[in-house]
């Protein structure tokens, strides 16, 4: 049984998508590719594991670049040689679960303490 290949998005499409769903990632080279800046290499680890968790649950497997402190993800649908619907809701999700300050919400979990370095281990946009 032989599914249909998805067809990718339009360039205009998924650059109006990106800046009105998740301006900090960007429309590059054929990928949709977003940088995270970390405080260590203890971030670094948390958010490639992170990312790789989601990946792997979504069965849609980003291209990923790291260093001391910072994480680039880059994600295209090979099949359909573009962007695609399971491009941005995997970077949609990539965004709400890196980005997450339970601090924030108010119900109950304190988040990372501030301005204590010693237990930061993403930069916050």
């Amino acid at each position: 049984m032989s599914a249909e290949r998805e067809k990718p998005m339009a360039e205009a499409e998924v650059k109006a998508w990106l800046a009105a769903n998740l301006p900090s990632w960007k429309l590059e080279d054929g990928w949709i590719k977003r940088t995270y800046k970390t405080a260590s290499w203890k971030g670094t680890l948390m958010v490639v594991n992170t990312v790789g968790h989601l990946a792997e649950a979504a069965w849609h497997h980003p291209d990923i670049t790291c260093s001391y402190a910072w994480v680039e993800v880059r994600l295209m649908t090979h099949s359909a040689k573009g962007i695609t619907s399971k491009d941005l809701e995997l970077a949609k999700k990539i965004e709400e679960v890196v980005h997450w300050q339970p601090g924030k919400e108010g119900k109950g979990l304190e988040g990372t303490p501030h301005g204590d370095m010693r237990f930061a281990y993403i930069k916050y946009d």
